[in-house]
């Protein structure tokens, strides 16, 4: 996570506000808001992306950049 990532006022995705909150990417290092966050849990690779995180964690790689995101 970046340092300025707290400090962020629009989702680096949809441009929209992150007043109502903020979450990281799972398929990159983005800020991006709740309503992109949904969006992500709806797509159908969305549980590779979940996996590919986890074996990152576990092999403790802390600053894994995702799969990246595919439109």
């Amino acid at each position: 996570m970046s340092d300025d990532f707290l400090k962020k006022t629009h989702c680096e995705r949809c441009g929209g506000s992150l007043a109502q909150g903020r979450i990281m990417s799972m398929y990159s290092t983005e800020c991006i808001c709740l309503a992109c966050k949904d969006a992500e849990r709806k797509r159908d690779d969305y549980p590779e992306a979940v996996a590919a995180d986890h074996a990152a964690i576990r092999r403790g790689d802390y600053t894994f950049k995702g799969i990246g995101w595919k439109k």
